[in-house]
């Protein structure tokens, strides 16, 4: 699945979109899948500003320390030194807060002018990623809150 972001997220970022991007084709936010890798393409903003306006959006409202969504988990951050990419992961936590196994990532990758955000479940549970996804994807419709909704999991194929 791939969205272009414009507007309200790139304004949060204090960048401004071009007016021509086309609208994006979004998927039902009632509805979000846990298995399929999102990609989601911010129109006009570079790796870092992507990274520091989804990434602040995670730690408060993923990892807040009164209400966190996840508080079995640890969030790490790598970014290249010159911004081009960068990269959240999500771990278990493991050994007084120190990370574990691998169980979610994020991606951010500079494509021409647009940065590509791409997540990945790795160990979520399909509930929890689905939840995941839907928080990425009202962020980047310039939604702000840590809303504690939960989507409905889209049905998975059926194991041949």
């Amino acid at each position: 699945m791939a969205l272009v972001l414009t507007g309200a997220l790139l304004a949060g970022c204090g960048i401004r979109s071009p007016s021509s991007v086309a609208s994006p084709s979004e998927a039902s936010p009632e509805t979000v899948s846990s298995v399929t890798p999102a990609r989601v393409s911010l129109t006009a903003a570079k790796p870092m500003d992507a990274y520091v306006f989804l990434g602040g959006r995670i730690k408060t409202c993923w990892f807040n320390p009164s209400d966190p969504l996840l508080p079995d988990h640890v969030y790490r951050a790598d970014v290249s030194p010159n911004g081009s990419k960068a990269q959240i992961t999500v771990h278990d936590a493991r050994n007084l807060g120190r990370a574990g196994a691998t169980a979610y990532v994020i991606d951010f990758k500079q494509e021409g002018r647009s940065t590509v955000v791409t997540s990945e479940n790795r160990k979520m549970t399909p509930e929890l990623a689905a939840k995941m996804q839907y928080d990425i994807e009202r962020w980047k419709r310039g939604e702000t809150n840590c809303s504690k909704d939960m989507p409905k999991v889209a049905a998975q194929p059926a194991a041949q």
